[in-house]
């Protein structure tokens, strides 16, 4: 962390499979935003995902990992989508997963954002829509390595519709026997 901080605030993050400590083919570089030093010497720190690569070697391992890396694009899709009308959909999904979401957990309607795309194009958003399912990071993985915006947004909005489908479910059972929350 000492060095990260005084050169400059970027390191690649790569994923550890938890069984078999595997690491993953593809990794992104985060950029350091925000950092705090704790009183044990810790940090506690903020990143920012920017561009992909693919580990082509690891060159060394200690004091940590370092490798030899190939950048990382999307490829144009060999589907003829329209990957804005697709994010416009993944975007429509997400706001109905939120929408639901806070009402199952009792949070105001007015907590919704109403342009959650924020006029990125349809690949920044489909990156942000990955970083967004916390708690999945094999799925995040899945979606990193994907090269292809339309096949990225294709996974994630089948993600969202299967998530909104068991929120429904869960609001449904919530309705009918309101004291079985929580």
């Amino acid at each position: 962390m000492h060095t990260l901080l005084q050169t400059d605030l970027r390191f690649g993050l790569i994923y550890t499979d938890p069984q078999t400590s595997a690491l993953a083919d593809v990794g992104c570089v985060a950029e350091v935003i925000k950092h705090e030093r704790l009183v044990d010497d810790r940090f506690f720190i903020i990143c920012k995902g920017q561009e992909r690569f693919r580990v082509l070697a690891i060159v060394r391992t200690k004091p940590y990992l370092v490798a030899q890396v190939q950048w990382l694009e999307d490829k144009p899709s060999s589907e003829h989508e329209d990957v804005d009308t697709l994010a416009n959909e993944v975007e429509s999904y997400m706001k109905d997963v939120i929408r639901l979401s806070n009402r199952l957990n009792g949070k105001a309607e007015k907590e919704t954002p109403e342009d959650l795309r924020k006029n990125l194009f349809p690949t920044p958003f489909s990156f942000w829509v990955a970083s967004t399912f916390e708690g999945a990071p094999a799925e995040q993985q899945a979606l990193l390595e994907l090269e292809d915006t339309a096949q990225r947004l294709k996974r994630e909005k089948e993600t969202l519709r299967n998530t909104l489908n068991y929120l429904s479910a869960a609001a449904a059972v919530k309705d009918v026997f309101p004291s079985s929350s929580g």
